[in-house]
C-alpha cells in the first residue's frame, strides 16, 4: 500500500479524517512532441488551472524546445514547461484528474514507456507529501535527472530544495552533465 509522508509545507485546509486535504505548493510538468505542441501545451495548463483546488495565481516557466530522450527512433522534439501553484485538496485527487486532462487531450492511457504523444503531465511535488505507490510516486522519482524539467523547474523556484535531495534545484540543475539540449522557445503563455 501507499507510503505516505505526513511532513507537509502548507497548512491544513480542512477535510475528512485521515485525508491529505491540505494547501500546498504543487508543480506539473508538461510536455509534448506530436501535432500542435504549443496549443497542446496551453490546452493542459488552461485545464489545470480551472481545476478545483488550484489556486492562482500560477507560477509558469518558460516554454523550452528539447531534444526526444530514450524515446523511438526518429522522434521529434518535446516543447516542456513547468507549472507551480497552491493546490488544496490530496494530491491522489490531483493526480487522477491530471491523467483525466491527459485522456481529454488525446493521450492513449495504455502505450509504450517514453514514445511520442501530444501531451504528458507529470505531478512532480506536492509540498514535503511522499507518496511510493505503483501508480504514483511523489516526488517524481527521476525529474532530479533531468534537464528538461529541471531547467523551466529553475525558472520559478531556483532555490528549492525537493523532499529527499540535499541540494537546490538550481544546484541540481548545474551538476547535470549534458543530457540532451534544452532551448527557450518563448517566455509568453498568453499568445493562446
Amino acid at each position: 500500500m501507499a507510503a505516505v509522508s505526513a511532513a507537509l509545507f502548507g497548512k491544513f485546509a480542512g477535510g475528512a479524517p485521515g485525508s491529505r486535504a491540505f494547501e500546498m505548493r504543487t508543480a506539473v510538468a508538461l510536455g509534448s512532441n506530436l501535432g500542435d505542441r504549443l496549443g497542446n501545451l496551453h490546452a493542459a495548463r488552461k485545464a489545470i488551472v480551472d481545476l478545483a483546488g488550484v489556486r492562482l495565481p500560477v507560477l509558469s516557466s518558460a516554454i523550452y524546445e528539447t531534444d526526444a530522450i530514450d524515446c523511438e527512433p526518429g522522434a521529434g522534439k518535446f516543447l516542456n514547461a513547468v507549472l507551480e501553484f497552491d493546490y488544496q485538496g490530496d494530491p491522489v485527487d490531483l493526480w487522477k484528474s491530471l491523467m483525466e486532462i491527459e485522456s481529454a487531450l488525446g493521450r492513449r492511457r495504455h502505450h509504450a514507456r517514453n514514445v511520442s504523444r501530444k501531451i504528458d503531465i507529470d505531478l512532480l511535488y506536492a509540498g514535503e507529501i511522499q507518496i511510493d505507490t505503483r501508480e504514483l510516486q511523489l516526488p517524481h522519482p527521476r525529474m532530479h535527472s533531468r534537464k528538461f524539467v529541471l531547467q523551466p523547474l529553475a525558472d520559478i523556484r531556483p532555490d528549492l530544495i525537493l523532499p529527499n535531495q540535499t541540494k537546490t534545484i538550481r544546484e541540481l540543475l548545474a551538476k547535470l552533465d549534458e543530457s540532451g539540449k534544452v532551448v527557450r522557445l518563448t517566455n509568453d503563455w498568453e499568445s493562446r
